[in-house]
């Protein structure tokens, strides 16, 4: 690096004008990160209270702050967090740090992974259109990055596409994005140096931008939720970025169900479900109970007419989707109806058991596999009870196929699902869990019989010729018949 460059580079951080790049090198030594910034341009912390939820008089608001026209709805990112920003001379200033780091989809599996401040996702960053933000990137990895602002309108130099719009941020270097908010809405940042393997790591975040002029119907809970996809192989522990199409993990937050903390309201309130998708499928996003109002996108929230009711919403690959809703008691799925992607782990290339009977090779198997069970003849819905008990443990740091436990008994999901819980009593500020809903008298779907006989309803026969008796299924003898 040139005497020239870092003597650049000083100019800028000192007099915060221009496109700001900081030498690492020259300027971190013996200080940290997070701090880089204030220490160099000596800017005032305001207060943790303020540097959360108060921008220049747009007030983050609490529930029921229907009607006051300066309040935003402050956004709630299940299993994450909200980026705290310093007041420097009237320029909201963030500090993003780019490292390595563990995390933990749900208990028995972590990875080593890419992400930001400590996190994957990336802390959530928060403001108000018409704000001025200056946006400090540290890369502690030991390659170049860069940070794309997706769907920001913006000047071209501050786009962060490294090598076409700025230089790449080198290991141990930290630069400054500063543009204004011109716009409103739910936006994400990644980066753009090696994208395919940053962000298969888990390099990504949401960016909230909330409109200056408040909305007619403003919003009590703002929830925040990013789609992704891993490839996390069996008894392995860090991700593989050259898969494109068989993931092992979807999660929501860099989550997987059960481990997704639920979205919590009370009942009444309008919710809004703020969606961004960086993997590489498009979901389904389907709420249960209520038909939501697609809202909004990454251009800003829709005017009303543009509004459509829905009860699935497809987020494709990097949109952003607003739905809004009002709560209603009860506990509700939350799901991509893409039904591998509610699913952990799982092999693709296997035999079709469904209609086998493998009685007669079960033994056999297990001279070379220990511990076999035969399952899947009359499906996988027993898959859970065994993974529970014990029973054929897979791969190390591998979670089960199905998980999850209600009032009821096993829910049997896993990967891109939450739960939606809605109560009657609830404070402003309650985001726990507050437990399983406690349905109303007469309100349960309830067993009426045990017998498979029972009633005389009216049934359809097979265009093809009846259906063969079920002990009339395949024997196994060492060969994937299937079922004809």
């Amino acid at each position: 690096m040139s005497t020239m460059r870092r003597n650049q580079k000083i100019t800028s951080i000192t007099t915060t004008e221009d496109i700001k790049m900081v030498s690492r090198r020259n300027f971190l030594v013996g200080a940290g990160a997070g701090a880089l910034a204030h220490a160099l341009i000596g800017a005032k912390p305001v207060s943790a209270d303020m540097g959360h939820h108060e921008h220049d008089g747009h007030v983050m608001g609490q529930t029921g702050s229907r009607g006051q026209r300066n309040r935003h709805a402050r956004v709630h990112t299940p299993n994450g967090w909200t980026l705290p920003f310093r007041m420097n001379n009237g320029v909201k200033e963030f500090h993003l740090v780019a490292e390595k780091i563990d995390h933990e989809f749900a208990p028995g599996c972590w990875a080593h992974c890419w992400g930001y401040n400590g996190t994957t996702p990336g802390p959530t960053i928060e403001a108000v259109e018409g704000d001025h933000v200056r946006i400090y990137v540290t890369n502690l990895l030991g390659e170049p990055t860069s940070v794309h602002w997706h769907g920001f309108k913006l000047p071209s130099g501050m786009d962060g596409v490294g090598g076409l719009t700025q230089p790449h941020i080198e290991p141990g270097e930290t630069f400054a994005y500063e543009f204004t908010l011109r716009q409103h809405g739910t936006q994400m940042y990644h980066p753009h140096v090696d994208e395919m393997v940053q962000m298969a790591m888990g390099m990504m975040g949401m960016f909230v931008i909330h409109p200056r002029d408040p909305a007619d119907a403003p919003v009590d809970r703002d929830f925040v939720l990013l789609l992704h996809n891993w490839a996390l192989h069996p008894g392995t522990y860090r991700p593989d970025p050259s898969v494109m199409v068989d993931f092992d993990l979807w999660t929501i937050n860099s989550k997987v169900f059960p481990a997704t903390a639920p979205m919590v309201a009370r009942t009444g309130e309008r919710v809004r479900i703020r969606m961004g998708n960086l993997s590489m499928w498009n979901h389904p996003m389907h709420l249960h109970g209520v038909h939501f109002l697609v809202t909004g996108s990454d251009g800003g929230r829709w005017p009303r007419n543009l509004w459509r009711s829905e009860a699935t919403e497809i987020v494709g690959v990097g949109q952003t989707r607003d739905i809004e809703f009002t709560a209603v008691p009860g506990d509700w799925a939350f799901h991509c109806h893409m039904a591998h992607h509610t699913m952990n782990p799982m092999a693709h290339e296997i035999a079709n058991t469904i209609g086998v009977d493998q009685s007669g090779i079960e033994e056999r198997i297990r001279q070379i596999l220990p511990g076999y069970m035969a399952m899947g003849r009359h499906g996988m819905a027993d898959h859970q009870d065994h993974t529970d008990a014990g029973h054929m443990p897979g791969p190390e740091n591998t979670l089960p196929m199905f998980m999850g436990k209600g009032p009821f008994g096993n829910i049997a999901m896993g990967g891109m699902m939450s739960i939606m819980k809605v109560r009657d009593e609830l404070g402003p500020d309650e985001y726990g869990d507050p437990g399983w809903y406690d349905h109303p008298p007469g309100t349960v779907a309830y067993k009426v019989s045990s017998d498979p006989s029972f009633g005389n309803p009216v049934r359809m026969k097979s265009e093809t010729g009846p259906a063969k008796p079920a002990d009339q299924d395949h024997h196994g003898n060492g060969h994937d018949h299937g079922e004809h």
